[in-house]
């Protein structure tokens, strides 16, 4: 991880120059949602049969799909991948654009309620519009914590998605953030993909045009190393 890590901060550090040098400020955040209404982004589940494996992908626009066209986002290309691996389950896209971690954690509850039965897993994604707003860590940290602890106590598997600082935070806010993902995994025993952006950071062929974001091809990258841990966390 350390030359990933190095090859997403020269990036980000690249893209705040370029927006400074042009006089533009870098483009914020989607908005967030509140609780119901980011509730009701969540895609509703098929009937589920018996041996079908219930995923529950819960984060912000890296899971949303942002930008991407229908079937292109994480939810349905890991399904896909997972189905092709001769996993049969069902991945509910419930990712938000804009979410931070208070967001996630005021629909939580609205979310996993509107599930048919109790997931057997769910993808944890935020804390990265946290890090874009300039939030405090103590803050992120003490939200995702409070999510880990609500699905914990529902008995839910979880598949922690990490997220690094951008270095143009500054290398106290990096310290505080950083640790956040690794942490708040080992404490709650969950499975930890430590860097969401992994492989698709620093590649523009793998990204929308904010350089941030991946494209379908970014998806599947992220898919790539995704599948094997989910396949793992759910006991296949």
């Amino acid at each position: 991880m350390t030359g990933r890590k190095w090859q997403y901060g020269a990036l980000m550090l690249i893209v705040h120059l370029a927006t400074a040098c042009s006089g533009q400020k870098a483009p914020p955040p989607p908005p967030a949602a509140n609780a119901q209404e980011g509730a009701t982004h969540a895609a509703q589940p098929a009937a589920l049969t018996a041996d079908t494996k219930l995923v529950v992908a819960f984060g912000d626009s890296l899971y949303a799909g942002y930008n991407l066209d229908q079937g292109k986002g994480l939810a349905p290309m890991l399904e896909h991948a997972l189905n092709k691996d001769g996993i049969k389950v069902q991945v509910v896209n419930a990712g938000v654009s804009g979410d931070t971690s208070a967001a996630g954690l005021a629909r939580l509850a609205f979310t996993l309620d509107g599930m048919p039965r109790k997931p057997d897993l769910i993808l944890v994604g935020l804390g990265g519009n946290d890090m874009l707003r300039g939030l405090s860590p103590a803050e992120t940290r003490k939200n995702l914590d409070a999510i880990l602890t609500q699905v914990q106590q529902r008995g839910i598997p979880i598949l922690l998605t990490g997220m690094l600082a951008s270095p143009n935070m500054g290398p106290d806010y990096a310290a505080a953030f950083n640790p956040i993902f690794p942490e708040l995994a080992k404490k709650h025993g969950a499975t930890l993909y430590p860097f969401i952006l992994d492989g698709v950071i620093g590649h523009r062929d793998l990204q929308l045009e904010d350089g941030i974001h991946p494209n379908p091809k970014g998806v599947e990258m992220i898919v790539t190393h995704l599948a094997p841990l989910t396949s793992r966390a759910l006991g296949s």
